[in-house]
C-alpha cells in the first residue's frame, strides 16, 4: 500500500512537472509571438511613416504642377517634419546608412523649397525626386507609382506620380504634359 501511495505521488509529481513544462513552453511561445507581433507593429508604423513621406512628396509635386509657390512651401514644410519623424531602425544596417544619406539630402532640399521662389523650388524638387525614388526602392510602398521623365528640364529629369497621365511639375502650366512614363513601380 505504501508503494502504491508513493507510485501515485510520483506519477502526480511527474504529471505536474510535465504540465508545468508545457505551460512554460507555451508561455515562451506566446512571448515569442508577442515579440514578432510587436516587430510587425513597428514595421507597420515605419511603413505608415514612409507612406506619409510619399504622400507629402506627392502633395508637393501637385503644388508645383499647379504653379503654386505657397502650397509647395507648405508641402515642403510637412515633408521636412515627416523626414525628421521617420525611424530607420527596422531596416538593415546597410539600408539604414543609405536612408541616413537620402533623408539628410532630401530634408535639405525640402527646406530650400519652403523658402524659395517657384523656379528655385523646381530645381530642388529635381534632386528631391531622385532621393524619393531611392527611398521608395528601400522602404517599398503599397501605392502604385509611375516614374515619369521630362527630357527638356535641365537635361532631362524624373519624378514620381500616382497617376499615369503626365502632369509636369517642372514646367507646370507652360508645358503640362511634357514627358513620358519611364517605369511603373509596384
Amino acid at each position: 500500500m505504501k508503494n502504491l501511495k508513493m507510485s501515485i505521488a510520483a506519477m502526480l509529481l511527474l504529471t505536474l512537472s510535465f504540465a508545468n513544462g508545457q505551460e512554460k513552453e507555451k508561455m515562451n511561445h506566446d512571448h515569442a509571438t508577442m515579440k514578432m507581433d510587436h516587430s510587425k507593429m513597428m514595421n507597420m508604423n515605419n511603413d505608415a511613416k514612409a507612406e506619409v513621406i510619399l504622400t507629402d512628396y506627392l502633395s508637393l509635386k501637385e503644388a508645383l504642377v499647379a504653379d503654386n509657390t505657397k502650397k509647395a512651401a507648405e508641402a515642403g514644410s510637412k515633408l521636412v517634419a515627416s523626414f525628421k519623424a521617420f525611424d530607420r531602425t527596422a531596416y538593415t544596417g546597410e539600408e539604414q546608412m543609405e536612408l541616413i544619406e537620402i533623408i539628410a539630402d532630401a530634408t535639405e532640399h525640402a527646406e530650400h523649397i519652403v523658402k524659395s521662389e517657384l523656379d528655385h523650388q523646381r530645381e530642388h524638387f529635381k534632386v528631391l525626386s531622385k532621393d524619393m525614388t531611392d527611398m521608395v526602392a528601400i522602404t517599398g510602398t503599397d501605392k502604385k507609382l509611375y516614374e515619369q521623365f521630362c527630357p527638356m528640364y535641365d537635361g532631362g529629369t524624373a519624378w514620381l506620380s500616382m497617376n499615369e497621365d503626365i502632369k509636369n511639375p517642372y514646367y507646370g502650366s507652360k508645358m503640362l504634359t511634357c514627358g513620358k512614363v519611364q517605369k511603373e513601380i509596384n
